[in-house]
């Protein structure tokens, strides 16, 4: 996936130099496995969007660990009734229904859940256009 990577945030991580720079390029590469996403850089952070809409954001700080941000962009939003996803993981802590959160605490942890959240991610963006549209 490193062919897919946006130059500009590949230089601002390598400026970072976060201790989980290993883990936020193993994120990066399963974020851009979803061929319709963009990397930039927004929120001082790797940010993924679909058609200049925000949807996943990677938050890097504090340096103990990575969080994945799912979200519907900045801009407030009617609320869904229900979570976009439904997830028995246990993956992601909610903090609306249109807003969740995955922290990995290492390459490990990551590996441990890595095709959930390529779950995860698929099916995010699958209910984020679903829900533009009504």
């Amino acid at each position: 996936m490193k062919e897919r990577y946006n130059e500009e945030v590949t230089r601002f991580l390598d400026n970072l130099n976060h201790p989980h720079r290993e883990l936020i390029d193993l994120l990066r590469d399963i974020i851009l496995k979803q061929q319709c996403l963009v990397e930039n850089i927004k929120w001082n952070a790797p940010n993924y969007s679909y058609l200049n809409y925000d949807l996943i954001t990677l938050k890097l700080f504090p340096l103990s660990k990575v969080q994945v941000i799912f979200h519907r962009g900045s801009k407030v939003k009617s609320q869904p009734k229900e979570r976009l996803l439904s997830d028995d993981s246990q993956l992601l802590e909610w903090k609306a229904n249109d807003r969740a959160l995955a922290t990995f605490k290492n390459k490990e942890d990551f590996l441990k859940h890595q095709e959930m959240l390529e779950s995860i991610i698929s099916e995010w963006i699958t209910q984020c256009i679903i829900y533009s549209e009504d």
